[in-house]
């Protein structure tokens, strides 16, 4: 009957020759089952791309050109017998991943009309199941050799629109609701997919390095906008170079550029310490001055530096945030926790907030409730998200710590 369905259009399918990342669509009649989907094969560094219509396939097939179909089966769901035709009709080379209900008679018929029509079919995936199952089961798809540096450059980001920031929420560790968010520069590359900062960030003296900065402080106000409109209004921090704040000009335009609108909390700059110490004079001068215009300084991944800051007349930062390498897996660490109470007292000390960096478990969580951390931050309470999905979490409530 299979053989009826597909006549003479089969042949064998391998996992091609892929362009730098591999490429997955999703394909699930189920709007928040392709979410979660999705969520997971970005991660492993797919370009995911969304099927909810077994009739959009084929345009997806021929644009979007992707290496894995991940196909949603139940009875209710997407014409999955109509997928496969179109598949074997288009004679797709990648890999076919059904998942379905654990007893689910159609995802087994599924798996066995793909065979037989020499679809690369993947051992089924029934539902439940974690998202590290996922992982494990497309993994093999990726390649063993690391992920070569994309030669982009920031004037081509720029100029093609490739550059966003992804959000990270802060939460308080007193409420355990969201206490504000840090912005991450992220690049969404057509070819690469999301491509991490450590990639195509520039060196210091590189004459685009003011204008990438530029660009995170225009993005961050209108992003803030957005949110507003959309959840609540959000304390938004950014990282900042030091070199950026030593520009008077950029310091007067940063501060040119703040929302007007009354509901603006202010906008937090974060500096890594290790570039603070050795500027401390004027990141002082700085953070005096653009606190007038609704700006905060916080002094980015503090760790065993931190006695270097001791003896200040003038403190004018209002955040430390602990290193993560102090923090991560702290709970049974005596030595870790015993820098970051040392951290957490000269800080209160001043009146400044002290944020955890790296929170990954619960016990870590307890552990830095315990030891006197106003703010947590790390992915106990979530990963990085683009700016609309970050949106549409529900993130004003309470955060359950189950882990």
């Amino acid at each position: 009957m299979a053989h009826q369905m597909f006549g003479d259009l089969a042949r064998s399918a391998t996992f091609g020759l892929r362009r730098i990342s591999p490429r997955a669509c999703v394909a699930d009649s189920k709007g928040h089952l392709r979410a979660f989907l999705t969520d997971v094969l970005e991660d492993l560094g797919f370009v995911t791309s969304e099927c909810a219509k077994a009739d959009d396939l084929g345009a997806i097939l021929e644009t979007e050109l992707p290496n894995l179909i991940v196909l949603g089966v139940s009875a209710d769901g997407i014409e999955v017998g109509k997928i496969l035709e179109i598949l074997v009709r288009q004679k797709f080379d990648g890999k076919v991943l059904a998942i379905g209900a654990r007893e689910s008679i159609i995802v087994k018929a599924v798996w066995q009309v793909g065979r037989e029509h020499s679809l690369a079919m993947l051992p089924p995936l029934t539902t439940p199941f974690a998202a590290e199952t996922l992982r494990e089961r497309v993994g093999m798809l990726l390649p063993e050799e690391p992920k070569p540096s994309p030669a982009v450059h920031v004037p081509e980001a720029l100029h093609a629109g490739w550059l966003e920031l992804w959000y990270q929420q802060k939460v308080d560790t007193r409420t355990l609701v969201r206490s504000g968010a840090e912005a991450l520069l992220r690049m969404r590359h057509p070819t690469w997919g999301i491509v991490p900062p450590a990639y195509f960030i520039p060196e210091d003296d590189d004459p685009y390095f003011l204008r990438l900065s530029e660009f995170v402080i225009e993005r961050a106000a209108k992003d803030w906008r957005y949110l507003f409109e959309h959840q609540s209004s959000t304390d938004i921090s950014i990282n900042l170079p030091a070199s950026f704040l030593k520009n008077r000009y950029a310091v007067r335009s940063l501060c040119q550029r703040m929302p007007a609108h009354p509901a603006f909390g202010g906008l937090l700059i974060e500096i890594d310490s290790a570039e603070v110490i050795p500027n401390l004079e004027l990141l002082i001068d700085v953070a005096k001055e653009v606190r007038l215009h609704n700006i905060a300084v916080s002094i980015d991944n503090v760790g065993a530096n931190w006695p270097a800051l001791m003896g200040l007349e003038t403190f004018p930062f209002v955040e430390l945030k602990v290193d993560r390498q102090f923090v991560t897996g702290f709970a049974n660490d005596r030595l870790k926790q015993t820098v970051c109470r040392h951290i957490i007292e000269f800080g209160k000390g001043y009146g400044a907030r002290v944020v955890a960096e790296g929170v990954e478990t619960r016990a870590d969580f307890v552990a830095a409730s315990e030891l006197g951390f106003d703010t947590v931050q790390g992915y106990l309470f979530g990963k990085p998200m683009a700016l609309k999905k970050f949106a549409h979490a529900a993130l004003a409530q309470p955060v359950l710590v189950s882990k």
